[in-house]
C-alpha cells in the first residue's frame, strides 16, 4: 500500500518546499532538429497540465507553475546539455520534462540532472539502453522502452504477411535500438531481416544506402528514422527509385509532415506509436482541442501526463526537491488509489493532500514499471488516402 502522508505545516520547513510561490519546470525538447514538426503539440501536452494545476491553485498551498522551454535539438548531445545547464542553474527549474531523443536524453541525465539532483520524466526516449542506466532514482519516462516496441512491430508486420523485411535506422541510441529489438523479435517469430542497416541524418542523396537495402530484398522497408531528417529521405529515395514501395513507420516517423512531404506514394505504409484508446486519451483530446492543438500527435499526451506525474509527488512529498518529490512518482503511477484522469489534476491535488491514494491513469493509461517506464500501450495505424488511420490498439 502507497503511504501518502498528509503534509503538516512542518513540511514548510523542507528543503525545497513551496508556499503560494512561483515553480519552475523545464520543458527540454527538440524544438529544432529532427522531430521540430512533433514537438511543439508535445511542449502543449506538458504546458497544458502545468496551466491545469496552477490555475486549480492547490498545489502546495497555492503555488504556480511556469513553464520553460529549452532545445534539445534532438540530436546534438553538447546542446543539449548546455540547455539543461541554463535551465538548472539560471533558471532554477525544479524539475525537467524531458529529453525526448534518446542520445540526448541520457548525455543530460548523467551529466546534469545527476550531479545537479534534479528529477526528469522524459514522453518519448525510448532506447532500451535507458532501461539499465544509472539515474540516483531521478529518471523515469511515461514512454515505453524500444524493447516493447520490435516485439509490437514484430507482431503487426507477421500478422501482415511479411516474412522478409529491409531495415533502415538512424544512426543513434534510438535508431539501433529500434532495429535490434525489432529483428530479434522477427526472427524469433520465422521472419527474416535481409539488411538492417544505418543511415545518417543530413545528408542530400540517400540513393546509395536505398541501392543496397533494395539488392538485399525484402518485402518492406521499415524505417526507424526520423520525420523531418534522414527516415523521410530514405523514402523520398526509395520511392524515387522505386526500390521500394511499402514502408513500415514506428513512433519517430509519425507526423503529418512526412505525408505532406511524401504525398500518394505513402498510402499503404503502415507502422505504430505510443497510444491507447482509454478513456483517459479521449479526455486528453478534448482538453487539447479546446486548448487549441492537437492532442492525438507523437507523445503529446506522454508529455502531459511527465508532467502531470512531477507536479502530484511534489505535492506528495510537500516538496519541490528533486530528491524528494522523485521517491513518489511510482506510488503515484499505479494502484491502489482512486484513477485520475486529464482534468483532475486538481481534485488529485485535493486527494493527495488529505492523505489518500490516488492511481494516475492519466492520458496513457499510465502504468510504471521496472526502473520507472511505461509498461507500454501501442495504436496500430495505416496511412490511407492521405491520412493516419488507427487499425486497433496493442
Amino acid at each position: 500500500m502507497k503511504k501518502l502522508l498528509l503534509a503538516t505545516a512542518a513540511t514548510a520547513l523542507f528543503a525545497g518546499a513551496a508556499s503560494a510561490e512561483e515553480i519552475k519546470l523545464g520543458i527540454l525538447l527538440g524544438f529544432t532538429g529532427p522531430l521540430e514538426s512533433t514537438v511543439p503539440n508535445m511542449a502543449n501536452g506538458a504546458e497544458l497540465a502545468m496551466k491545469e494545476v496552477s490555475e486549480s491553485g492547490k498545489l502546495l498551498d497555492g503555488a504556480t507553475v511556469t513553464p520553460v522551454r529549452g532545445d534539445s535539438t534532438c540530436v546534438d548531445a553538447a546542446a543539449a546539455q548546455s540547455s539543461a545547464e541554463r535551465l538548472v542553474t539560471s533558471d532554477k527549474v525544479s524539475g525537467i520534462v524531458g529529453g525526448d531523443c534518446s542520445g540526448v536524453t541520457g548525455a543530460v541525465l548523467q551529466n546534469v540532472a545527476r550531479p545537479n539532483g534534479i528529477g526528469m520524466i522524459s514522453p518519448s526516449a525510448t532506447s532500451p539502453a535507458l532501461s539499465a542506466a544509472e539515474d540516483d532514482g531521478l529518471f523515469f519516462r511515461t514512454a515505453p522502452s524500444d524493447a516493447r516496441q520490435g516485439e509490437v512491430m514484430a507482431d503487426i508486420i507477421a500478422e501482415r504477411g511479411v516474412k522478409e523485411a529491409a531495415v533502415t535506422y538512424t544512426n543513434n541510441d534510438y535508431g539501433k535500438g529500434v532495429a535490434d529489438s525489432f529483428q530479434k523479435a522477427f526472427e524469433a517469430k520465422g521472419g527474416k531481416v535481409t539488411l538492417s542497416a544505418a543511415h545518417e541524418d543530413g545528408k542530400a542523396d540517400y540513393s546509395a544506402e536505398v541501392a543496397a537495402l533494395a539488392a538485399a530484398g525484402g518485402e518492406i522497408l521499415v524505417v526507424a528514422g526520423y520525420v523531418d531528417q534522414g527516415g523521410k529521405g530514405m523514402i523520398q529515395a526509395s520511392v524515387d527509385s522505386g526500390a521500394f514501395s511499402t514502408f513500415y513507420l514506428p513512433d519517430g516517423m509519425y507526423g503529418e509532415s512526412l505525408i505532406q512531404a511524401i504525398g500518394a506514394p505513402l498510402n499503404g505504409s503502415y507502422g505504430d506509436v505510443p497510444g491507447t484508446d482509454s478513456e483517459g486519451a479521449a479526455k486528453y483530446h478534448e482538453l487539447a482541442k479546446a486548448a487549441g492543438f492537437d492532442g492525438g500527435g507523437a507523445f503529446s499526451p506522454e508529455s502531459y501526463d511527465a508532467a502531470a506525474l512531477i507536479m502530484l509527488a511534489m505535492q506528495a512529498a510537500g516538496s519541490t526537491d528533486s530528491k524528494e518529490w522523485s521517491q513518489k512518482v511510482m506510488d503515484l503511477a499505479n494502484a491502489p488509489g482512486e484513477v485520475i484522469l486529464p482534468g483532475e489534476l486538481g481534485k488529485a491535488l485535493d486527494l493527495i493532500k488529505e492523505g489518500k491514494d490516488i492511481d494516475y491513469v492519466g492520458a496513457t493509461a499510465v502504468e510504471l514499471v521496472g526502473p520507472g517506464e511505461s509498461a507500454g500501450n501501442f495504436r496500430e495505424y495505416t496511412v490511407t488516402d492521405g491520412a493516419f488511420h488507427t487499425d486497433k490498439f496493442r
